[in-house]
């Protein structure tokens, strides 16, 4: 048992933890996937995905890890073989896999890199939607190097921000891209067309600032799918995919892709009621919150309610939908999940200055 807590020691949560500490660790650690445990009793592994799926159902996100639990997860057994495991852990594209014993005792881990020698498969099935990434942005916060480079072109490692994010869609399986340009868009076609490695892209030129979405008005009559819009100063670790079968499966007009913030307030913080009277305090609490990443998935018909040549944000047309009965989903991802380069911090962290 000792050896085994050892290879999953950075992996171990209590039961009785919150699930914002749980996606904190999942993040601190670099993990999707994390072992809970009552005392010296393994009760079960949590995975990003029961947190989202929480989130989605509104659960506090200071309950405990216990109200979120599946119990009915599918784990390796003594009488599997090797190659039983294997085809477990591939099946499930699982970065661990218990080995428990009739009793529920884990008895060993499986790690995917042992089992795999590293590689990591990808996933089969795959989903071919447009996609629009908005790069017509000043850059401003970026500044001075925006003054001679486009905000898409700005290196990240290897690549720029924009083969970045439009690699990030292709191995998903999205193959047509709609690139909404204007400030320095000449050097941003230039780069693209001079590529080795070519992409189906249309431009959409705007003659003057649109907003965040205003130029997507030029995309009627060309898509009859839904498509995702994606700034083009962001990265999010997160498989689309998942986003997507959201979107479809709660039959979504808008799905954002948000991020789950945390705020440790250093105070008491009061809460009163009529007449000021003090209705509660909480002592130096944790706040959480959705942040906007600026992900999204759009439903085709609602190109149509984009005032043409017109500075639109996609904040307006989010509420446009709501007040029209529409429905507005919110895909959650973790804190780290999301980075957003446009930001000078930001930016130096990623390219690791």
């Amino acid at each position: 048992m000792k050896d085994v807590l050892s290879k999953i020691s950075n992996r171990i949560i209590g039961v009785d933890e919150t699930i914002i500490n749980a996606m904190k660790k999942m993040d601190k650690e670099g993990v999707k996937l994390l072992f809970v445990f009552e005392n010296d009793k393994f009760l079960g592994i949590l995975t990003i995905g029961d947190i989202q799926r929480a989130i989605i159902r509104n659960v506090d996100m200071n309950a405990a890890v216990s109200q979120i639990l599946d119990k009915n997860k599918i784990y390796a057994k003594t009488s599997d073989n090797v190659e039983v495991i294997k085809k477990k852990m591939y099946d499930l594209r699982a970065e661990c896999m218990p080995l428990v014993n009739a009793d529920g005792e884990l008895l060993e881990v499986y790690l995917w890199n042992d089992m795999f020698d590293g590689k990591k498969e990808e996933r089969l099935d795959k989903i071919d939607i447009p996609v629009v990434i908005m790069a017509g942005g000043l850059g401003t916060r970026l500044k001075p190097l925006t003054n001679i480079i486009p905000k898409p072109l700005i290196p990240v490692n290897e690549k720029t921000i924009l083969e970045t994010i439009i690699d990030q869609f292709e191995k998903i399986g999205c193959s047509k891209y709609y690139l909404s340009v204007n400030y320095k868009s000449e050097i941003i076609e230039y780069y693209l067309a001079n590529l080795d490695k070519k992409h189906n892209i249309t431009f959409l030129k705007e003659d003057k600032p649109l907003g965040t979405i205003g130029s997507v008005s030029l995309l009627k009559g060309k898509i009859d799918k839904p498509f995702f819009v994606s700034n083009c100063d962001i990265i999010v670790d997160q498989d689309y995919r998942d986003v997507y079968d959201y979107h479809r499966n709660n039959k979504n007009d808008i799905t954002i892709v948000t991020a789950i913030k945390s705020f440790h307030i250093p105070y008491g913080v009061i809460e009163t009621g009529e007449n000021g009277l003090m209705k509660g305090i909480s002592e130096k609490p944790d706040m959480s919150y959705m942040i906007n990443t600026g992900v999204y998935i759009l439903e085709p018909q609602l190109i149509n309610e984009i005032p043409e040549n017109t500075f639109y944000h996609i904040t307006d047309l989010i509420e446009k939908v709501r007040k029209n009965g529409g429905r507005v989903g919110c895909f959650p991802v973790s804190e780290k999940s999301w980075t957003d380069i446009g930001d000078w911090n930001e930016y130096l962290k990623i390219i690791k200055v």
